[in-house]
């Protein structure tokens, strides 16, 4: 049963504010003129803008944090106290959380205010282990080109709309839901969305029957369901009312013909149910991709939206931050960003890199050499999918891996990072350790040369040292310039 929700006026406090997911609905809550407050450890560009907007934010969590309303709303002293509102990763070991237990505030996991905005409006939940991101980004904006304007909240930053939160005018909502924690079961949408299925967090399920399970139930309470028929998991587990696929030969409602992959996007001819949509262009590269926009499109066509505005959207669609993100061109070396943290997700990254390097001129050269640098993400997760690891950098000509990203997990007794690299170099012959992000960052500055294209792999705070690793190119380009 969901915690209940109050939007009357009462107040929300968010501990950890600055997290990806946190910030989305806090920003959702500060556009409808609600009083929000929260705390972080570390100023960020999130941060910030949520500051813009309104929300107050402390920069250390205690229990007076919880009282900044008292005095400024007209409401008995109760009512001054927050909702407030946490993350899994929070709990009583920290102490503004047991302030807020002691103190009588109502505790609200995330996935409860989320659950309860949706509920407020008809919703599209977008779900599955890999692709979440990407494809919620994907039905909001077009969704935003045929003018339905979306209320939007998803996992990553998306330029249209300048953040990872929209608060649109119509009664759609939008949301990325994540079942990494078993939040999933919380939502009941009109729309559900189940991109792939696999088991990704080793740290709370056990196996795939666990992950299915929590897929399961969350069709069980949505009202149309609109998946992958590409998933040998969702075509053996998952009813569903409308199936897409990117493969030949396989069966579903909406498919496509005439695929051409190419370095700067991708175009596909799109069939629904047997009847020719139209062609669908897009400027994000890869069959991954090209699977994203068709659940889009799937969507949109559910919704009654005319295909015509869902390509002319789709078309325009740029990706999301730290998905294949393009960071910068500089002495004939291409720097990309991408979140890819699973070996499914690594395979898909590096396929689409392999592209750019297949012969196709991309928007920055031609590319001779990949060379993926890897920030393993969780030792659970490390530990539970090595061998899977190990084989998913076929697509790069050089690997860097540097240490495990712990995000809060204690390193078990007999764990060594070096290990991940020992298990690819099984498979690859050009695989180094290095132990640290400033060795990495020294590695890359003396081994990247013209016609690479630097990819940095990973979840953490791998990408933090692209800057760094990018400045000295910088700097020799522009003195080239200036001396031309």
């Amino acid at each position: 049963m969901l915690n209940s929700v109050d939007f009357s006026g009462r107040p929300f406090h968010f501990i950890g504010i600055g997290g990806i997911g946190m910030s989305a609905l806090a920003y959702v809550l500060t556009q409808k003129q609600l009083p929000v407050s929260g705390s972080d450890l570390r100023l960020s560009h999130i941060t910030q803008r949520l500051q813009e907007a309104g929300a107050h934010i402390f920069w250390r969590q205690e229990a007076e944090n919880l009282r900044f309303f008292e005095q400024s709303l007209s409401s008995t002293p109760a009512q001054s106290l927050p909702q407030v509102v946490c993350s899994t990763a929070i709990n009583e070991s920290n102490d503004e959380y047991r302030a807020a237990l002691q103190m009588g505030c109502p505790i609200l996991h995330r996935s409860d205010l989320l659950a309860a905005l949706m509920n407020e409006q008809k919703s599209v939940a977008v779900a599955g282990t890999h692709g979440k991101t990407t494809t919620s980004s994907m039905v909001g904006y077009a969704l935003l080109a045929a003018n339905l304007d979306p209320t939007i909240v998803v996992g990553g930053e998306v330029s249209a709309w300048e953040g990872n939160a929209h608060l649109g005018t119509s009664d759609w909502f939008v949301a990325e839901a994540d079942e990494s924690d078993g939040s999933l079961v919380k939502l009941a949408a009109n729309i559900g969305i189940i991109t792939n299925i696999e088991l990704d967090h080793p740290d709370h399920y056990e196996t795939l029957e666990d992950v299915v399970d929590i897929f399961r139930q969350f069709t069980q309470q949505t009202e149309t369901i609109i998946v992958s028929a590409d998933c040998e998991t969702i075509a053996q587990y998952i009813d569903a009312d409308v199936t897409y696929s990117v493969e030949v030969g396989n069966a579903a409602d909406y498919t496509v013909t005439d695929v051409v992959y190419s370095a700067n996007g991708t175009r596909a001819v799109v069939w629904e149910r047997g009847s020719r949509l139209g062609v669908l262009r897009l400027a994000v590269p890869g069959k991954h991709n090209l699977s994203n926009a068709l659940a889009a499109v799937a969507t949109g066509r559910h919704m009654g939206v005319d295909f015509a505005d869902l390509s002319t959207g789709l078309a325009r669609f740029e990706g999301a931050r730290r998905r294949f993100e393009r960071r910068g061109f500089y002495s004939g070396i291409q720097f990309v960003d991408d979140y890819a943290h699973h070996p499914s997700e690594i395979k898909a990254t590096l396929s689409t890199a392999s592209l750019l390097k297949s012969g196709d001129v991309s928007l920055s050269g031609k590319i001779n050499r990949v060379v993926a640098i890897f920030q393993p993400h969780r030792y659970s997760r490390v530990t539970a999918f090595l061998d899977d690891f190990a084989a998913a950098f076929a697509d790069a000509d050089e690997v860097i891996v540097t240490d495990v990203y712990s995000a809060g997990e204690s390193a078990p007794s007999d764990f060594c990072t070096k290990k991940v690299g020992q298990a690819i170099a099984l498979h690859h012959p050009h695989v180094q350790y290095c132990p640290s992000l400033d060795a990495v960052s020294t590695v890359l500055k003396e081994r990247l040369q013209t016609g690479d294209l630097a990819i940095f792999l990973g979840a953490g705070n791998l990408n933090r040292i692209i800057p760094d690793v990018m400045e000295p190119f910088m700097a020799a380009e522009l003195q080239t310039v200036q001396q031309a």
